[in-house]
């Protein structure tokens, strides 16, 4: 029986916050052995905001370092880099000529990203065509989204509605892909400002812990995370949103119930609850961020994006090809 396909990828902009790993990473380990999975370092996405070329490198390096150091096998996933598949700029063009200047403006991310941005690029407004043309690419059958990212799939599933109807005459030249969005999870907030969600591109580095954050690090973001002046552990994200931010994650980290978390420290204050939290979240870091030293500096980091180009070149380069027959480019 053939698996169904998964496409997802991470930007490398910055180091991934614990947010991205259990909205995303986390979650694609566990997929690989049940999906057809392509994961995907979408650097030209992180170009749509300015970027200094060689810490964009480095960070692109650094990304491919923790996919495998957190558990991807090559011999299950496809891993590779979005820049050196040139099938992506291909379609994105083909996309951005058949979707309307209306459907990019309702994008709430772009909303939220522009009013961050001195100037604001024709990249970043049309970025959701890119992240259509990505998924489209790979006849992707399913896309792990966090819920902010619902949206985008939506786009992609009108276009490829409007596609096949345009040009497909009675045949599906694109898959239609589905949503898989986690249970729990997919949305873990700042630590300092628990109504919005945790980015690794805030200025305030306590609002976020990077996966790379060292075990003192951590401990201390941690301690200063906002809670209330209540000392009771409960879940209640409208009146407690600081606190029942840190159960999601306590739960993420160590799998048991946010239930059973909350009867465990119930009567005991913060203190101890962020102390064992700190402790859950080194226990389950610090392994990868020593398989992530050994990784970054050996050749197999530049091996694995070789071959994975090789086979998302193959699948890409046809569903470009496809595309652009049907729109009439060419000879």
């Amino acid at each position: 029986m053939t698996k169904q396909r998964i496409f997802s990828g991470v930007q490398p902009s910055a180091t991934p916050t614990i947010g991205n790993y259990i909205g995303a990473m986390k979650n694609f380990v566990a997929l690989q052995d049940d999906y057809d999975c392509i994961y995907c370092i979408v650097d030209q996405h992180a170009t749509t905001v300015p970027q200094d070329p060689v810490t964009l490198r480095m960070q692109t390096r650094s990304l491919a370092a923790l996919y495998l150091a957190i558990g991807l096998d090559p011999e299950k996933s496809t891993i590779f880099i979005q820049s050196e598949v040139p099938a992506h700029s291909e379609a994105s063009t083909i996309v951005r000529c058949n979707m309307g200047m209306g459907e990019l403006e309702r994008m709430t991310q772009y909303k939220d990203k522009s009013q961050k941005q001195q100037s604001v690029s024709v990249g970043l407004f049309t970025y959701p065509a890119v992240m259509v043309a990505d998924i489209i690419l790979y006849n992707t059958n399913v896309v792990p989204v966090g819920a902010d990212q619902k949206q985008h799939l939506e786009l992609t599933r009108d276009f490829v509605t409007r596609f096949n109807k345009r040009y497909g005459y009675g045949s599906s030249i694109l898959t239609m892909p589905e949503p898989l969005i986690p249970k729990t999870g997919s949305r873990i907030m700042s630590l300092q400002t628990p109504s919005k969600k945790m980015s690794k591109s805030d200025a305030n580095p306590k609002e976020y812990i990077s996966m790379l954050d060292n075990a003192k690090t951590i401990r201390k973001k941690i301690n200063s995370a906002i809670t209330d002046s209540y000392g009771v552990v409960a879940y209640d994200p409208e009146n407690k949103p600081g606190v029942s931010n840190l159960l999601t994650i306590f739960s993420a980290f160590t799998g048991e119930s946010i239930d059973d978390i909350v009867k465990r420290f119930g009567g005991v204050g913060y203190g101890q609850f962020k102390r064992e939290l700190a402790d859950a979240i080194i226990a389950e870091l610090e392994p990868i961020q020593e398989r992530y030293n050994v990784l970054f500096a050996s050749e197999e980091l530049d091996k694995v994006p070789d071959e994975g180009t090789t086979r998302a070149n193959q699948i890409a380069g046809e569903t470009v090809r496809k595309m652009k027959r049907a729109v009439g480019l060419g000879r």
